[in-house]
């Protein structure tokens, strides 16, 4: 989904932490097939996804704890308007200097 939807170029970074999913052979393939450059990180190094860790924590605190949803598809299509609505593009971030992940893209690009 997130080829389809940012289109990044080839070359773009894929870092993950050492998950066995983000090892497996087909998600490896599916990486090289859209033109990624690898990265993973350090065997131990806990700090390595602490940028991703923290962008988990702000959706429990701003969505999932808040609510109940009636079904499972409900939390996904939540989640996914949450992250594509309003994270992305118009959350700003202190880390990004105050700019949203969609301005500090294109400010990049």
């Amino acid at each position: 989904m997130a080829v389809a939807l940012r289109q990044p170029p080839k070359g773009c970074i894929h870092h993950t932490d050492r998950g066995s999913q983000y090892c497996s052979h087909d998600y490896q393939n599916l990486l090289r097939q859209h033109g990624f450059q690898v990265s993973m990180s350090g065997q131990g190094n806990c700090y390595d996804s602490s940028a991703v860790e923290t962008v988990f924590k702000t959706i429990k605190a701003e969505l999932i704890w808040r609510r109940s949803w009636q079904t499972r598809r409900d939390a996904e299509l939540a989640i996914f308007q949450y992250i594509n609505a309003f994270y992305n593009p118009r959350r700003r971030h202190s880390a990004l200097g105050w700019k949203s992940p969609v301005a500090l893209e294109r400010k990049v690009a």
